[in-house]
């Protein structure tokens, strides 16, 4: 196969991999009723006028399936950090005791479960278009290799295994969504 056309693949792969990191990620932000410090992860506190993710400014922890304590390392922040996760729409009421901050995860309801199951699916179906996206790209610029001195079946192969590759990591998004649906509506 042509050098460039490997050079394309690779790129797509890694590309696709970053891809389903991130639908990971994005599907891991979604709770599932248990208290987890991740939930956490995209709150982000003025410290100093800066905006400081809430893990640099604080001790993340959770002592039961239900409650998360935060514990920040200068007591003055203890207001700014409730007021970071109130406005984060988690829909989580800080409770502080001048010291620490919990956060206590109420058990979800039924409908509220398939709220969160709807959630992950568009979380999924992000990924799997931001996969689709980078096989049209990768198919754009394997096309393009045609005027360096790629043959018409080299394209075609090159094609081939950018379509697989597309298959084999839409599957992996499609696992983890399914994954995150079980873990949801798991009571």
């Amino acid at each position: 196969m042509n050098e460039l056309i490997s050079l394309q693949l690779d790129d797509c792969k890694d590309s696709m991999t970053k891809a389903v990191s991130f639908a990971e990620s994005e599907l891991t932000k979604i709770r599932a009723g248990k208290a987890s410090p991740s939930m956490l992860d995209g709150i982000s506190v003025d410290y100093y006028g800066s905006p400081t993710p809430l893990a640099q400014v604080s001790n993340v922890n959770t002592t039961d399936a239900r409650t998360i304590v935060i514990q920040p390392w200068e007591k003055s922040l203890i207001s700014a950090i409730e007021k970071a996760i109130i406005d984060s729409n988690l829909g989580l009421n800080p409770q502080n005791d001048g010291i620490v901050i919990r956060l206590v995860v109420p058990a979800l309801t039924e409908e509220r479960r398939r709220d969160l199951v709807k959630k992950a699916k568009e979380e999924a179906e992000k990924g799997r278009i931001a996969i689709r996206n980078i096989r049209k790209d990768t198919n754009e610029s394997i096309k393009k290799l045609k005027n360096d001195g790629a043959s018409e079946d080299e394209i075609k192969v090159g094609e081939a295994e950018v379509q697989k590759l597309t298959d084999s990591f839409i599957v992996q998004v499609d696992k983890l969504a399914e994954l995150k649906e079980k873990d949801i509506m798991t009571v």
